[in-house]
């Protein structure tokens, strides 16, 4: 909470240096996208006062709400689920049959096998969509002998890696490539290396480094008994059918309803309950411990309102199209291939100020399009690294909501989860880099 309050006073002070400014906006086939070339300053933007940093806070925990509510659910939704016993007891009969709890390679199998699967529901479901799956992983680490920092890398940096490279993302290719009028998912071969390189990379991460990190939990999670001592009763099983189903419909309405995180949320409330009911719990004891469950995430939930109010700031000074114009004319004179790297970089900056994928994409992608063109460098290179930028700073900016939620699932700081990650994302970029690099060379 203090780091990210930092950043937002950091964030006010900025509003003083940089000139407020705006592009002229057109709305084609119901997306408002920018002209490009009609980036121009304002001069009646008054500063703002200090006090609109206090003010700025509700106002972010009111724009991130739908971030607080489906952490609030969740956490109730996976306290009734832990009080079942059914989670617990189908990872602890997996896991003793694997003989993890005995075996370093078995369990680096387990560690490997979490993070592609992880990976691809990251690739094939989305980054935000994936929130509830992040205690999951807490609970496969824990029956490993892990701390919960183990399962939560290998969720979040599995969905997040997934979603940040992946081939069919319609948030960030699909919605760039329409922009820059390529055939949706086209160049999808170089993505797919991306991603299972970079998986393989986390995988390689978790089981050498992770796994080895002098981690103090606060919150430890911890197995109720020997891995040889699990059963799964009717009940469980019943009680895993209900979660899986309900897990399924979601992914239904997400591909073919265009369901989002209120309808999620308003899925795992509707799990909750039936999962309680099939449990024996009565109304009053549902209700007990879904507030037990979302009073056990609420620090976390509300550092996502925090950080949203970054964005507020500097929405009010109007000056988020100043930075946008001003880091896009860098790459103009430089050699394509460098120019991909340097473009990159410049969308991970971006994705500070514009959190979310589709928005950035309307936000820049006409911008940067021509830029490609006039340089020479294929539209398809720029969507890629306009991803690479993109999808990768998901993982350590405070703006993205989807992130912090899953933190505040896994009982992970922020501040923790960055001293871990950051190391993997520089090693990660060096790759996705190299391959940048390669595949202009190749005609990319």
């Amino acid at each position: 909470m203090v780091l990210i309050f930092l950043i937002l006073v950091a964030a006010y002070l900025m509003t003083f240096i940089v000139p407020a400014g705006e592009f002229e906006r057109e709305t084609v086939d119901g997306q408002t996208t920018v002209i490009p070339g009609s980036f121009d300053y304002l001069a009646d933007v008054a500063n703002l006062h200090i006090f609109r940093i206090f003010v700025a806070i509700p106002e972010g925990l009111v724009n991130a709400s739908q971030f607080l509510f489906i952490v609030f659910i969740a956490g109730g939704l996976f306290h009734i689920l832990q009080r079942t016993g059914a989670l617990e007891n189908a990872i602890g009969v997996a896991v003793h049959k694997v003989g993890a709890e005995d075996s370093v390679k078995s369990r680096n199998l387990i560690i490997a096998a979490g993070t592609f699967i992880y990976g691809f529901f990251g690739v094939a479901v989305g980054f935000e969509n994936n929130i509830a799956l992040v205690p999951i992983g807490v609970l496969i680490a824990t029956a490993i002998g892990c701390s919960r920092l183990v399962g939560v890398v290998m969720a979040v940096g599995g969905i997040g890696i997934g979603f940040a490279l992946s081939p069919i993302n319609p948030y960030t290719v699909g919605v760039a490539q329409g922009i820059g009028e390529l055939p949706t998912f086209s160049g999808w071969w170089l993505r797919t290396l991306m991603v299972v390189a970079c998986l393989a990379t986390l995988t390689v991460f978790i089981c050498r480094y992770v796994v080895n990190v002098d981690y103090h939990d606060n919150q430890p999670a911890e197995l109720t008994k020997q891995l040889k001592d699990y059963r799964l009763t009717r009940t469980n099983i019943i009680t895993l059918g209900i979660f899986v189903t309900g897990l399924l419909i979601m992914l239904v309405g997400v591909f073919t309803r265009g369901w989002y995180i209120n309808e999620i949320a308003a899925m795992f409330l509707l799990m909750a309950i039936v999962i309680g009911f099939a449990n024996g719990l009565g109304a009053n004891e549902l209700v007990k411990q879904m507030m037990e469950g979302a009073a056990s995430v609420t620090a976390g939930a509300l550092v996502i309102g925090v950080a949203a109010s970054i964005q507020v700031i500097l929405q009010d000074a109007q000056i988020i199209d100043t930075i946008v114009n001003s880091l896009s004319t860098l790459v103009g004179d430089m050699p394509i291939a460098l120019a991909a790297v340097v473009s990159s970089v410049i969308q991970g900056i971006i994705n500070l100020f514009i959190p979310g994928g589709s928005g950035q994409a309307l936000v820049t992608m006409p911008i940067l399009i021509p830029l490609a063109d006039l340089i020479g460098m294929s539209r398809q290179l720029m969507i890629t690294s306009f991803q690479v930028g993109d999808g990768l700073t998901n993982l350590i900016v405070p703006t993205s909501g989807g992130t912090l939620a899953m933190l505040a699932l896994g009982k992970v700081s922020y501040a923790q989860w960055l001293r871990v990650i950051t190391p993997l994302l520089v090693l990660i970029y060096g790759m996705c880099w190299i391959a940048l690099v390669v595949g202009h060379y190749l005609g990319y």
